[in-house]
């Protein structure tokens, strides 16, 4: 059996004396998409930043098995690791294509000369983005936006992408739109670390889910399962949610 994608193994992440993320054990297998949820505060963000070398951490980062001696935002996504952070932080006075073209950076400087191939492949998955590429990115909705960003990470050619909060600030439709998307990237060889508030959400696309709670994993196991566990319906999703996960199941 082939080693986890990433892990990690008793992962701390501090603010001064304040410890954030308590012993963490998590791990991402090739083809899945797993979801991190909770509630604000958790630590849910913390934990991804430091995942991806944003933020100084204690503990294990393996990729493919091989331990990160000291992970960096650079040596991530040198190793196949892209991140969509909640702000987005796209460049709204370029255009959609600029944008894209940003993403495609790393790969350019390394010699790899694909971002145009690579970017019809981006408007294959988001057909929006093509009908805005010339569009200023300021100028989008909301959920163009975030599919400009997932899009933009893509151009990397991330073999793990992860996401943070990507329902943020969006109409419920198009937050099932979204997701939709992101369920897909299955398809196209990319697999998904998912932070998100949304529980119900992140549990209808995921294949396996971590419960945390005051920096600390509280529950975790197959999404599906969790979509229909007491505690989570009764702390997460709210009266009527029974209901509705089973319909979505």
């Amino acid at each position: 059996m082939s080693a986890p994608l990433l892990q990690l193994e008793k992962f701390c992440v501090s603010y001064g004396a304040v410890e954030a993320v308590h012993q963490i054990d998590l791990q991402v297998n090739a083809g899945e998409i797993v979801t991190v949820i909770g509630p604000n505060g958790a630590g849910k963000t913390t934990l991804l930043c430091a995942a991806m070398g944003l933020l100084t951490s204690r503990g294990g980062v393996l990729l493919d098995g091989q331990r990160m001696a000291r992970p960096s935002v650079e040596a991530m996504v040198a190793r196949g690791v892209a991140l969509v952070p909640e702000k987005r932080e796209l460049f709204g006075e370029m255009s959609v294509e600029d944008n894209l073209l940003l993403g495609g950076f790393s790969r350019w400087r390394r010699g790899e000369r694909d971002q145009r191939p690579r970017m019809a492949e981006v408007f294959g998955i988001f057909p929006r983005l093509q009908e805005r590429r010339a569009q200023l990115a300021s100028t989008l909705s909301g959920g163009e936006r975030q599919m400009l960003a997932i899009g933009r990470a893509l151009m990397a050619r991330p073999r793990l992408l992860m996401l943070d909060e990507p329902s943020l600030g969006l109409a419920p439709r198009i937050v099932r739109e979204v997701l939709q998307v992101v369920s897909s990237l299955r398809s196209h060889g990319v697999s998904v670390l998912l932070v998100e508030q949304n529980a119900r959400a992140a549990l209808q696309v995921a294949d396996r889910a971590y419960v945390l709670e005051m920096g600390a994993v509280a529950l975790q196991g197959a999404a599906q399962a969790l979509l229909h566990d007491r505690r989570i319906i009764d702390t997460y999703l709210g009266i009527g949610a029974r209901g509705e996960g089973g319909a979505a199941s």
